[in-house]
């Protein structure tokens, strides 16, 4: 499976503890990270500075489901199933 046009999804709804160049901190969830452009794309993809967390996320079907929509679902879900007590 290839990333979906106008997603962007998983730069939106995961939290990302790794600095991010533009985000010392990381991110929390539900925030657009700073390096999605205007179309929903990673500036940093294919580049060294790009997390590892963002890198180890691969399109599937259980995490992207059929559109935009079931994926920000599925991911918000995944964060909350994972966040720490």
């Amino acid at each position: 499976m290839h990333c979906r046009d106008q997603c962007g999804a998983c730069c939106i709804a995961p939290s990302i503890t790794s600095p991010i160049p533009g985000m010392p901190h990381g991110k929390p969830a539900g925030i657009p990270c700073v390096q999605l452009d205007d179309e929903l794309r990673c500036r940093l993809f294919g580049k060294p500075e790009r997390p590892a967390f963002c890198g180890s996320l691969q399109p599937s079907f259980e995490m992207c489901g059929r559109d935009r929509g079931e994926a920000m679902a599925s991911l918000a879900e995944l964060e909350r199933a994972t966040a720490p007590n």
